[in-house]
């Protein structure tokens, strides 16, 4: 069997945090709820940053404290809903929250740190130096191992920043270096305004191993301004050896000092490459070891029996999570692959009424 590649879904933070307009609390645990009820189990439900900066994360506390969010936890033992943390403010938050709510299973068991790889991008969005804010880092990392909370890392503007263009590979990953052995489990590479192509994934993974990063502690999380996301997470998985991937239903997300730069890559399209390549992911069911099998559930035909079943009705219900999420928000599906699945499923739906008309049309002759 091919290993399994983890999907974490960041929908409901990275993806809902630029929106202009405030969100209810419900609609941020319904989003929750409908992904974990799709199939994902590793789910970033918000973060613990200034309101004053960030208004759309204001409600996370209201979000983890829902008794909707205490039933999915309760009932799925593998359930993680990570938040992110930047500071010891934010910090402080967080336990001060998981004092006041006790429970087996904790409302969250892991949180996330975040640096920039270059100087222009941390000034801008966390108003201070690179060093300055890895400095900062060792005694947050240690206080929240202590309390019993895994800690992950992202690094932004890996390969390319609004500021200063070009990023060279050697300084994301000696940022990477820094972060994995201050405690971090895990560290995301993120290409936040999505100029990501396959080389410059290699050229950046190869760098990382070179100063002592295995790729077994990376993560990618691609952005898909230029259309090159899903290229760029096939061979991050299938040549590099990848086995995390960060994506957003519906293609949720953006940059907000990047014009034009367009949100994270699809939850929907990272599944369906995929799955069509033969991988496995924490997703879906684990499909055969044969690569290259059909999946024609994946493209709106009839769903088979059995296991293949099992894993075209889940992808059909990420996708109509996708469509809801959207239509909530009212935006376009940033998914290729939801709108696909969306209009053939429509299609059908109006051929099956067509039918239904001529059967009807004929009972009564």
């Amino acid at each position: 069997m091919l290993h399994r590649v983890k999907i974490v879904e960041v929908g409901p933070r990275d993806g809902l945090q630029n929106e202009k307009a405030l969100l209810s609390t419900e609609l941020k645990v319904e989003l929750i709820e409908r992904l974990v009820g799709a199939g994902l189990r590793d789910v970033e439900a918000g973060s613990f940053v200034s309101p004053k900066w960030v208004p759309q994360m204001a409600s996370t506390p209201d979000v983890l404290t829902s008794p909707t969010l205490s039933r999915l936890r309760s009932l799925h033992s593998s359930l993680s809903l990570p938040v992110l943390v930047p500071n010891a403010r934010g910090l402080s938050s967080l336990l001060s929250l998981l004092d006041a709510h006790p429970s087996d299973p904790p409302l969250t068991n892991e949180l996330a740190v975040f640096v920039s790889a270059t100087e222009g991008f941390s000034r801008a969005n966390l108003n201070t130096s690179v060093s300055s804010s890895l400095d900062a880092l060792p005694p947050l990392i240690e206080q929240a191992q202590a309390r019993g909370l895994r800690v992950r890392a992202y690094v932004s503007v890996v390969l390319g920043c609004p500021f200063e263009g070009r990023v060279e590979p050697e300084q994301p990953a000696a940022v990477a270096k820094r972060l994995l052995d201050m405690g971090a489990y895990e560290v995301s590479l993120g290409d936040t305004i999505g100029v990501g192509v396959p080389g410059a994934w290699e050229r950046l993974v190869n760098e990382c191993e070179r100063q002592g990063v295995p790729v077994s502690k990376l993560a990618a999380h691609c952005h898909d301004t230029y259309g090159t996301a899903v290229s760029s997470v096939l061979h991050c998985v299938s040549t590099l050896g990848i086995r995390t991937i960060d994506s957003s239903i519906a293609a949720l997300g953006g940059c907000p000092y990047s014009p034009g730069a367009t949100g994270n890559v699809a939850t929907e399209d990272v599944v369906y490459a995929l799955a069509h390549e033969g991988w496995a992911t924490s997703a879906l069911p684990d499909p055969d070891e044969a690569r290259g099998e059909r999946w024609d559930g994946l493209l709106g035909w009839d769903s088979t029996s059995g296991e293949q079943g099992v894993r075209e009705t889940r992808f059909k219900e990420l996708c109509r999570v996708g469509e809801w999420v959207s239509e909530r928000l009212g935006r376009e599906n940033g998914s290729r692959v939801g709108r696909a699945m969306k209009g053939r499923r429509e299609r059908r739906e109006r051929d099956e009424r067509k039918r239904a008309d001529r059967e009807g049309a004929k009972a009564k002759l």
